[in-house]
């Protein structure tokens, strides 16, 4: 059922991206922005988490779920180590995704072999 849930959460979360895409002038890298800020405003709220509870994967790997990520990871730092917790906090939370993206990405570009466009 984990599955089903992650499955229907995350596709509705990509629909809600492509009518932006479609029904507004929003350029992508504004939904993009949009989308981390939503994670961060409701992860402040206290309503993300419950989702990332019920749908797993469908909620924490769009970019909402980064943006919910990056604002944990400054509530627990924030907890942990006071002040200081506001610059670092989402820096570690965020490092392991960022790392991971950069890695893979260079590995495409040198497995790729990219073609003018016509």
């Amino acid at each position: 059922m984990e599955y089903c849930n992650a499955f229907w959460v995350g596709g509705l979360i990509c629909v809600a991206g492509q009518l932006l895409l479609d029904l507004t002038k929003l350029t992508p890298a504004r939904i993009m922005v949009l989308y981390v800020t939503l994670g961060v405003a409701l992860g402040a709220l206290g309503w993300y988490g419950p989702l990332v509870e019920f749908a797993g994967s469908g909620a924490t790997v769009p970019l909402c779920g980064f943006g919910w990520a990056l604002s944990e990871g400054v509530r627990r730092a924030v907890h942990e180590k006071g002040f200081l917790g506001i610059f670092t906090g989402g820096f570690t939370a965020g490092a392991a995704g960022t790392a991971a993206a950069v890695f893979f990405g260079y590995l495409a570009a040198l497995l790729a072999r990219p073609k003018a466009k016509n």
